[in-house]
């Protein structure tokens, strides 16, 4: 008889598993992420332009793409391959180190402070004047004003001071603030010098402070002097690598992991002119006679060819930005020359390079690329014909990534180059986009002397990775708040867990399962669940970071129930999940079974620093065992024990991190904690219990002035109380024995009712003063005692 297999039933899912969305540039929406490549991600990330030092606008943007790169790999288990470039030929790489190398040779030229270096200060200072910060008000409104330049600076200054005239010159010239403030140390500089000319100091120091202080004025007038002796590629290449070198030490210092190929456009020069030569040849590029080659941007939107679906797009990222001059401009570089370019929309593949510029030899002359060309070519060249994602700062937009995408269709004649585009939100300080032109930066290097990594990083995550960050006080104390609440959770339960583990079954815990863990295991589900979905919403991690937050909440609601009543064993899974997926955003790192922010695992056995580490501790365990043998010994009180043992946990323990914390239970749960942090608690406490006995003592001395104050008042005897002084003159002129009134000062007998009155009063005196005696009887017999 055939035996046949038993019928199995499908499961039916009662939640679904949540898919990732990204919010897509290219669509200004959320989009089912889908690579090309199977479980492949190919991603280009585009990386600094190397001229000045990294600041926390950088932060923002690679810190940020970091977290979303930890993210797929590490949470969605996608196999990234991030490719990022270092852009260190360019326009600002050029202009910057043209000036540094002849503000130094200005100074080695000027050993001692001259009359002709003042005028050649203050000529360019005149110019800088004119050219930076005239301009930026209108004709009109100079044309009120004495034409002469001290006349002109001493009306900007004024002007400066009325927030709506400041305003309107912004909205002209962005960087008219900084320009000012440029004019305004190099103003000073002058006055100093000229001070020290008149005393007779010309020392090196007086000539090296005035060139300093005005080094952006003369960079100006020297540049357009001698631009064209600086011809030595090592000066730019230096700079460039001087300042790839800070990036990179940065982004080691924030965490951030490195990508899996780094690419510079030094490297990739011929490459670049081969990528420009096809792009000419599919029709989408001119070379003009000066040397420069254009992309030709006409020529490309909505052309079709043979083989293409669509028709090709310009400007898909940012459409309503076609046009926009300022952007173009800034696009192209400060150097550029636009003499043969046919459209104000196309841009350069290749800038023919003039006295004072670093050159490479190409078709078309000696020259260098453009901004844009680089990304298209190093990106193809490493990743193919299209990628997954492309992400970069928002300020990329237009014209930059809208432009690598055009060069990059028109390379390949297609139509969609990149499937998602990432664009990571600016960062602002009091309201003000950070921006290395705008010199209103805070570097790398200055946050973090009061910020640590996981201090930015725990920033970065608690806030959407495409929206606009403010980096304000309530930001700061938010993330202080959260970074104190896993602290104190993992303090807590890295305790209990120790504990459990090194304590034999089950004097520590217990392992039931009762209603209480069975639902602290379904909120970790649904925390696990919440979790998942906020990722796949586009990475939201303020969202994901809240899902933690609310569960260490509701563990540390369930571990008040007491030690002996938890289940340790739930806590240690719950704390390690929590554990996991916070070092999945880089907030820590360190053995995969070890709670809590984590550390670098050390390898191997070092007994030295075993010794380093053990020692104190082991020390401190002699050091009671010998006072205990001690006061054993002594045949001492077992109150001197406890007082021992108070001492142990108060004062020897502290410096050492270790926190005795008494339990219900009648045992302690030790604690490791920072030692500044157990300190600083400690001393809190004594202060607390200082202030708490002082304001004791004080009462005690209020209510002792004034029980004094009440017995004094029967320091009077009452056979004396109605007579002079105690009364005035004359008020009565007869006594009885006990020293009450029998006539008044007229010799008249003293009524009834006043003599009842009286009586009272000198029975009331009667009692006051016999306590009064009583105390001085007391106070009397106390030496006596004492002795």
């Amino acid at each position: 008889m055939a035996l046949n297999q038993a019928k199995w039933f499908p499961p039916s899912q009662t939640a679904p598993k949540p898919v990732l969305k990204v919010y897509n540039t290219l669509t200004r929406q959320k989009e089912q992420f889908v690579p090309i490549h199977g479980n492949i991600v190919k991603w280009y990330n585009c990386g600094p332009t190397v001229y000045d030092a990294s600041h926390m606008g950088h932060a923002r943007n690679y810190v940020t793409q970091d977290i979303l790169r930890r993210i797929m790999e590490d949470y969605f288990g996608y196999d990234v391959h991030l490719v990022m470039n270092i852009t260190d030929i360019d326009d600002k790489i050029i202009l910057r180190a043209r000036h540094q190398h002849l503000i130094e040779g200005l100074k080695k030229e000027n050993p001692l402070l001259t009359d002709e270096l003042i005028d050649l200060t203050q000529g360019a200072w005149d110019k800088y004047f004119k050219s930076k910060v005239l301009k930026s008000i209108p004709s009109e409104e100079l044309e009120a004003q004495p034409s002469h330049i001290p006349a002109q600076w001493q009306y900007v200054q004024a002007r400066t001071s009325d927030p709506s005239w400041l305003q309107g010159a912004l909205q002209r010239d962005e960087k008219f603030s900084m320009h000012v403030a440029t004019l305004e140390t190099s103003f000073s500089a002058l006055e100093t010098a000229r001070m020290s000319m008149n005393v007779g100091s010309t020392s090196e120091t007086n000539a090296l402070s005035l060139i300093e202080n005005s080094k952006d004025p003369l960079a100006l007038v020297l540049d357009e002097k001698l631009k064209h002796t600086v011809s030595d590629p090592a000066i730019f290449r230096a700079l460039a690598a001087y300042w790839e070198d800070s990036f990179m030490a940065d982004m080691a210092r924030l965490r951030v992991k490195p990508p899996t190929t780094l690419t510079r456009v030094t490297d990739y020069v011929e490459e670049i002119v081969t990528f420009v030569e096809k792009i000419i040849a599919n029709g989408f590029a001119y070379s003009g006679e000066d040397g420069n080659v254009w992309f030709d941007t006409a020529a490309f939107d909505g052309s079709t060819r043979e083989g293409l679906e669509h028709k090709h797009e310009y400007a898909k990222l940012a459409p309503w930005s076609k046009g926009n001059k300022n952007l173009l401009a800034e696009g192209e570089g400060a150097l550029t020359s636009y003499s043969t370019k046919k459209s104000a929309e196309d841009f350069a593949l290749w800038k023919a390079s003039k006295p004072g510029e670093p050159s490479w030899p190409s078709p078309w002359g000696p020259g260098r690329p453009g901004w844009h060309i680089e990304c298209s070519v190093m990106a193809s060249d490493i990743l193919g014909d299209q990628m997954d994602l492309h992400s970069g700062g928002i300020d990329l937009l237009f014209p930059h990534h809208d432009n690598e995408l055009a060069q990059a269709e028109a390379y390949f004649n297609s139509n969609q180059w990149v499937n998602y585009f990432l664009h990571t939100g600016h960062l602002h300080i009091a309201g003000l986009k950070m921006s290395k032109s705008l010199k209103n930066f805070i570097t790398i290097e200055e946050m973090l002397q009061n910020w640590s990594p996981r201090q930015i990083r725990l920033s970065f995550v608690s806030q959407l990775w495409n929206s606009r960050l403010d980096w304000n006080e309530s930001l700061q104390a938010e993330v202080k708040s959260r970074e104190t609440a896993f602290d104190n959770f993992f303090v807590q339960t890295r305790a209990l867990v120790s504990e459990w583990d090194a304590a034999p079954t089950p004097q520590n815990g217990t392992w039931k399962h009762t209603k209480d863990e069975k639902a602290l295991t379904a909120e970790l589900h649904r925390s696990q669940h919440a979790f998942r979905v906020a990722l796949c919403d586009s990475f939201n991690t303020p969202q994901a970071l809240q899902v933690l937050l609310d569960l260490v909440s509701y563990t540390n609601v369930y571990l008040k129930r007491g030690r002996s009543s938890t289940n340790i064993d739930v806590v240690r899974h719950v704390a390690g999940w929590i554990t996991k997926m916070l070092r999945m955003f880089g907030l820590g790192e360190g053995p995969p079974n070890e709670i809590g922010w984590g550390t670098s695992p050390v390898t191997g056995e070092d007994v030295e620093a075993d010794e380093a580490v053990l020692m104190p501790y082991l020390r401190v365990l002699s050091m009671f065992r010998d006072e205990v043998r001690r006061k054993a010994r002594a045949g001492v009180s077992y109150t001197e024990f406890l007082e021992l043992t108070d001492s142990l946990r108060d004062d020897t323990l502290v410096p050492l991190g270790v926190a005795l914390d008494d339990q219900e239970d009648g045992k302690a749960l030790v604690k490791l904690m920072p030692p500044s942090a157990l300190i600083k608690a400690r001393e809190e406490k004594k202060a607390a219990l200082a202030a708490k006995a002082a304001q004791k003592a004080a009462s005690k001395a209020a209510a002792e002035k004034q029980a004094l104050a009440k017995l004094e008042r029967g320091k009077l005897s009452p056979e004396e109380m109605f007579k002079p002084p105690n009364v005035p003159e004359g008020t009565y002129s007869e006594w009885d024995a006990k020293g009450l009134p029998i006539l008044d000062a007229n010799g008249e007998e003293i009524s009834k009712a006043q003599s009842k009155k009286l009586g009272k009063l000198w029975e009331e005196q009667a009692k006051k003063h016999e306590v009064w005696l009583k105390h001085l009887k007391e106070q009397a017999a106390k030496p006596q005692e004492d002795s």
